[in-house]
């Protein structure tokens, strides 16, 4: 009898892999926050413009978004006849839809701390964050202050009032970060050349600047200065311990060293040098002596700094004497927001001191301010009416019979 055949049952065998570890990952919305503080002056002279017109501050940025504040001395709503002044805060770029926190601050100027505030910040909204559809939008207060309290009040004084203006951009991002993190200090390379700098170690080479001795690193100084690395790697000064600078003062000389090693200004000196009521003119301050130094040894990130510096103090008076300044030391940046700014406010200007300096010692910039004022005319379609007059003013463009000669193209 023959055996029967060994039947062999093999069971489906389903190899799992190892699984993968999980992942996670966190929603987190918050807001973006900035402020802006609109100072109103000559608030007497804006009451009467009309109910529904408006002040406008300079726009300011928050979340990616343009803002700008709109004061109504008299008011934005017809039927309150001049009884209240508006506030509002509008969205003054691009956006659909775009949500936000307000807060608008009337400052108490009396130095009481008792201001006026309207808030969303710090208390729940029953709706949530306002929401602001499209270029335009506006949110704010018709009925912001009764006008003949706030006249009385110590919100104003001196004529002026100071709004304060908080804008939270509601924002939704995705966390993805792990839950260990190592913390990264900040940058201190300029601390140790600073230091380097204050106790002269390993210095090569020293300054003469008026009697008064700087030590310095002649390396240093060639890796911040295309003039000094010229001089020093490939001309006759790259021998010489001691070096003569002529035409600078020492605190000039010691600041720009302080900029060539730490990378920073000394912020406490321009501020105190800008303000200072001694100061005859914006040529004799320690930042307008910089930019000149600047220019010198083609410290290119030194200008421009001294350029945001000078920028913040022009005014109908001193705009003359910076755009010289931005002229003389190629300073193209502040050069342009001075030629825009005497174009802005031209017939104050030509009546300032400064415009006659240069009307007898800068003949180019007068013809670069006319050309500024031409293309600000044009850009505002006036049909160059105005622009003809404006030739006449600074070219003195008339022949003896009191015909205007006509300009060349």
């Amino acid at each position: 009898m023959s055996e029967l055949p060994t039947i062999t049952h093999v069971s489906d065998m389903i190899t799992v892999g190892e699984l993968a570890p999980p992942t996670s990952s966190r929603s987190v919305t918050d807001t973006v926050n900035g402020s802006h503080r609109f100072v109103i002056q000559g608030y007497s002279l804006a009451k009467g413009m009309g109910v529904g017109k408006h002040i406008a501050s300079d726009t300011f940025t928050v979340g990616g978004h343009q803002w700008a504040i709109y004061f109504y001395p008299d008011g934005k709503n017809p039927e309150d006849n001049s009884t209240y002044v508006s506030v509002f805060i509008a969205l003054a770029s691009e956006g659909t839809d775009v949500r936000a926190l307000f807060e608008l601050t009337l400052i108490d100027q009396s130095g009481k701390g008792k201001h006026k505030v309207h808030s969303h910040f710090d208390r729940s909204l029953e709706s949530g964050p306002y929401t602001l559809k499209y270029r335009g939008s506006m949110w704010g207060y018709k009925r912001f202050f009764r006008r003949a309290l706030l006249e009385t009040s110590d919100y104003l004084k001196d004529d002026c009032l100071k709004i304060n203006c908080t804008v939270g951009v509601v924002r939704s991002t995705i966390d993805c970060s792990s839950l260990h993190t190592i913390q990264v200090p900040d940058p201190d390379i300029g601390a140790h050349f600073g230091m380097l700098l204050e106790n002269m170690e390993a210095s090569d080479v020293i300054f003469n600047v008026a009697g008064e001795m700087f030590h310095a690193h002649k390396l240093v100084l060639a890796a911040r200065s295309p003039v000094f690395h010229t001089e020093f790697l490939y001309g006759q000064e790259g021998d010489e311990q001691e070096i003569v600078v002529n035409d600078m003062e020492p605190e000039v000389f010691k600041a720009m060293l302080h900029f060539i090693y730490r990378d920073a200004l000394v912020e406490e000196e321009l501020e105190a040098t800008s303000t200072s009521s001694t100061t005859p003119c914006i040529s004799d301050t320690l930042t307008a002596k910089l930019l000149a130094a600047a220019d010198r040894y083609e410290l290119t990130r030194l200008r421009r700094l001294c350029e945001s510096h000078l920028c913040k103090d022009i005014s109908i008076s001193s705009v003359a004497q910076i755009l010289d300044l931005a002229d003389r030391y190629h300073a193209a940046e502040l050069k342009s927001v001075c030629l825009s700014f005497s174009a802005e406010n031209l017939a104050a200007v030509m009546q300032s001191d400064g415009f006659e300096y240069l009307k007898e010692n800068c003949p180019s910039l007068q013809s670069e301010l006319l050309k500024t004022v031409a293309g600000c005319e044009d850009d505002s379609s006036s049909g160059g009416g105005k622009s003809r007059s404006v030739w006449a003013q600074l070219s003195d463009g008339g022949d003896t019979n009191g015909r205007r000669i006509r300009q060349r193209t």
